[in-house]
């Protein structure tokens, strides 16, 4: 696979050139147990130095996950919702928690809760909407479970989305979800890694939140790792810093 990295070496030249340097975290979606796909994940940001933040699914997380957690301290478990389970309307775009419901309150914490008890103090107290979809309603309800962050896609409009409740979105997503379901244009992909760079330089993005590179570890084919291994490494060969939300969450404290 032949990729033009040009476009990110030129943006990430400029960065250096004012003496900055992006910040950089990296989310995995939809984790439930120890897998092959798993242990190369595992192995990806070992080997990158870049912390993978899983956000496991309450309902189906298993023991076995707990365990490949507590062996590499580059795995860094977050909340995905409850089920992951479509609950919107018919018609409307998949979603969990994209509208609030009477047992909104209760997942909430039910979610929170059990995954305290698999990872002890490894688990990040940060809420990953499912369908990177989350009705404002449902933020009060994060809040007072004991959620202090919560993570969708697109640039955050502001730091907090409520007193106490850090936005930490991702914004860089390498598959085709409407296509292929493989690897997208990696043309596109460095085009819009580039444009969200350039924005923060801008001033239109806010240039505190970390980029967020978004993956699925179950479904990546040799493409997907491929290029994710690519990506992370011009990025971080071209000064940006690795920013785990353990980081963030201990400065907002």
């Amino acid at each position: 696979m032949r990729v033009d990295w040009s476009p990110l070496r030129r943006e990430l030249a400029l960065w250096r050139a004012e003496g900055r340097h992006p910040p950089l975290w990296w989310r995995d979606d939809d984790a439930v147990r120890a897998t092959a796909a798993l242990e190369d994940l595992t192995a990806l940001a070992t080997a990158l130095e870049l912390p993978v933040h899983l956000a496991v699914i309450p309902a189906f997380a298993e023991p076995s996950l707990a365990e490949a957690v507590a062996e590499s301290p580059m795995l860094l478990p977050t909340v995905h919702g409850w089920a992951h389970e479509n609950r919107a309307a018919p018609g409307a775009k998949k979603a969990e928690f994209g509208a609030a419901h009477p047992d909104s309150a209760t997942l909430l914490s039910r979610g929170l809760t059990k995954l305290q008890a698999l990872f002890g103090p490894r688990l990040l107290p940060v809420f990953v909407a499912p369908w990177n979809r989350l009705h404002a309603d449902v933020l009060p309800h994060l809040a007072t479970a004991g959620y202090r962050a919560v993570s969708t896609f697109t640039p955050r409009p502001q730091p907090f989305a409520r007193p106490g409740l850090l936005i930490v979105n991702t914004h860089i997503d390498p598959i085709d979800w409407r296509g292929t379901r493989g690897l997208h244009d990696p043309a596109v992909i460095v085009a819009q890694t580039v444009a969200h760079l350039q924005a923060r330089r801008a001033g239109t993005e806010d240039p505190t939140e970390p980029l967020g590179y978004l993956t699925h570890h179950l479904v990546h084919d040799a493409d997907i790792w491929s290029f994710s291994r690519a990506l992370l490494t011009e990025l971080l060969d071209g000064g940006a810093t690795a920013t785990p939300l353990t980081q963030l969450l201990k400065d907002t404290a």
